[in-house]
């Protein structure tokens, strides 16, 4: 089994890639998809929501039916689904050449992250950024 929580790969993503999606964004500020990207936005980072439910998400910006309805150029998808849902965002990653993808707390596909690895996208698996780059800026 690969070590898809590497900190050092979290803390490379997080540092060099400053466009992110984040699948399965919610418009309700309670929930942690709507918490991660209006603190990743807050520190910086471009974000993009893709949701099919919405089409408005965070602030009014536009929410995407899925990665393929994103004109912007887009390195890291975040992934906030169920973990038996991850493979068509990694196939949709792939297909839009993103960088990276992260997969949230508790979203777990080992053959997900593979499919991203061998494809050569950086892979961070049941992390999230929230929690990792204040812990990056501390040093």
């Amino acid at each position: 089994m690969d070590n898809w929580s590497d900190p050092q790969v979290a803390a490379d993503i997080l540092t060099n890639h400053k466009s992110w999606a984040v699948v399965g964004c919610s418009n309700d500020p309670n929930r942690a998809s709507h918490d991660v990207a209006t603190f990743l936005m807050g520190r910086g980072y471009d974000i993009v929501c893709v949701n099919p439910n919405y089409d408005a998400c965070i602030e009014g910006a536009p929410c995407y039916p899925d990665l393929g309805s994103v004109s912007e150029t887009i390195e890291v998808v975040d992934i906030f689904r169920r973990s038996d849902s991850v493979e068509p965002h990694i196939e949709e990653a792939i297909a839009i050449g993103a960088k990276a993808v992260w997969m949230q707390l508790g979203v777990i596909n080992e053959s997900a992250a593979r499919r991203a690895s061998e494809a050569g996208l950086k892979v961070v698996m049941d992390r999230c950024p929230k929690i990792d780059l204040p812990r990056l800026q501390r040093g």
